[in-house]
């Protein structure tokens, strides 16, 4: 069930896999909706969906911090990953930038997003960096595998920097859903890369209900599984990894 609201709502990486369908589900719940993508053509995508699109880097901080002041967003959902490279094979690279974004992108968005008077943060994270040998399921206070050497380090430090950030910048309510292996529509796949996933419209639904919520801390968003437990997402935020929505326009262009 999509509540209702009439909250000023800016997502970065709107025009993401998560982000196109996000978007239509924001909107769909009343939400004024701005959000940021680096493409002129996914500006125009976002348009037909009826959020506001603004073209900005995150790491130009300067022109980040504009486009949120001049959005006055009460809530804030970073949804920014860069991994583009991946498709060229490309993977130390990719996952170098990916975590340039987690630690400096999002540093830039919680300097933009106080500044504007927003009074909420959801970031998305990944759910696959619990300490190895631990036991199973694992819950959001298991510890994550730290220390980490080479690719996986930068994977590692990138999502700590992300997580402390989104939990400890007051004002900022803070609130991390961390995401098993996407698939489904803008993912490029069918099912998950591994285990545990999650579909990306449930991925999304969970965004929007953290959005909603006065819940913070972090959240497991996946399907079940024996590695990862999801009570808390199920209880506290009342999300369903079996939610599925329609297809927004340009979601798999």
């Amino acid at each position: 069930m999509i509540r209702a609201t009439n909250e000023r709502v800016f997502v970065a990486g709107a025009g993401g896999a998560i982000g196109i369908r996000l978007v239509a589900l924001l909107v769909r719940s009343g939400s004024s909706v701005t959000g940021t993508t680096r493409s002129a053509a996914r500006a125009a995508q976002l348009a037909e969906l009826g959020v506001q699109p603004v073209i900005v880097d995150v790491f130009d901080a300067p022109a980040l911090e504009r486009a949120m002041t001049a959005a006055r967003p009460d809530i804030v959902i970073h949804q920014l990953t860069d991994l583009a490279l991946l498709a060229s094979g490309d993977r130390a690279e990719a996952l170098q930038r990916n975590a340039r974004i987690r630690v400096e992108g999002t540093r830039n968005l919680v300097a933009a997003a106080i500044a504007a008077g927003a009074r909420k943060l959801v970031s998305q994270s990944i759910a696959w960096l619990y300490a190895p040998g631990s036991p199973e399921p694992h819950a959001e206070d298991d510890p994550l595998q730290v220390p980490a050497e080479g690719a996986a380090g930068a994977t590692v430090r990138g999502v700590l920097a992300l997580e402390q950030q989104t939990l400890e910048s007051p004002p900022l309510v803070g609130t991390v859903l961390r995401y098993g292996w996407l698939y489904g529509p803008g993912t490029g796949s069918g099912a998950p890369g591994g285990t545990p996933g999650v579909h990306v419209d449930a991925a999304a639904f969970a965004a929007l209900l953290a959005a909603q919520s006065s819940e913070r801390g972090i959240f497991n968003i996946a399907e079940p599984s024996e590695h990862l437990m999801t009570t808390r997402a199920e209880r506290d935020l009342g999300w369903d990894p079996n939610f599925r929505i329609s297809t927004p326009r340009g979601a798999d262009r």
